[in-house]
């Protein structure tokens, strides 16, 4: 059983990260994107991590998806394409290369440590492996900088954006448009007395005589 979920969650694994680069709408690259994260917790359980799966749907499916679902909203998910800088084919050649060196660098890591490890029982790790304990331990020791740097690195990706809505007017914009109200002034006469009297002209004079007669 846990080897048939094991292919579930990878090959869900998978295509949320391929849907995440080829799906044109951002917001549907970002459901892309949490697809994947909770294949990732399902691979955590597997392994029996279970605070590490847990943080990763909390954390990342939780409360890092709603920064991007901010980012898409600041930036505009739905901009004209006129508006869109033009990709040329020198960048789509250099990104299709870039992707398939950094494919053959994973593939060569892994297939080299699992085959370190085929004729083994695999690793031996203590009875805490894995405990809140031992995570928070080696996040204030040992990974402390690349944990600060991940938390500055988000900081920046949110500041990024406001800045970018704030260049294409989604921020701001109607500080700085003039508002101009419509002529709310009625014409002479109306709303007064005068509309009340039948034949009297809103522009001509009226007057009451002493005998309540008009003159």
């Amino acid at each position: 059983m846990s080897e048939v979920l094991f292919f579930i969650a990878g090959i869900g694994a998978v295509c949320g990260a391929i849907g995440v680069v080829t799906v044109r709408n951002p917001f549907y690259s970002v459901l892309a994107l949490v697809f994947h994260l909770l294949s990732l917790a399902a691979l955590f359980l597997l392994l029996e991590a279970q605070f590490v799966a847990a943080a990763q749907v909390v954390v990342y499916a939780g409360a890092v998806m709603v920064l991007y679902v901010f980012v898409v909203a600041y930036v505009g998910a739905a901009e004209p394409a006129r508006l869109r800088a033009p990709v040329g084919r020198g960048q789509r050649v250099a990104a299709v290369l870039f992707g398939l060196a950094l494919f053959i660098e994973l593939a060569v890591a892994v297939l080299g440590s699992g085959l370190k490890a085929i004729s083994t029982d695999g690793p031996t790790v203590d009875a805490g492996f894995g405990s809140p304990a031992q995570i928070g331990e080696l996040l204030l020791t040992k990974f402390l900088l690349p944990f600060e740097v991940a938390s500055f690195l988000l900081l920046i990706a949110a500041v990024g954006a406001v800045v970018l809505a704030r260049r294409r007017g989604g921020i701001g914009a109607d500080e700085t448009e003039a508002v101009s109200l419509p002529d709310l002034r009625l014409p002479p006469g109306t709303g007064s007395m005068r509309e009340g009297v039948g034949g009297v002209s809103s522009r001509e004079p009226f007057e009451l005589g002493a005998g309540g007669g008009n003159r």
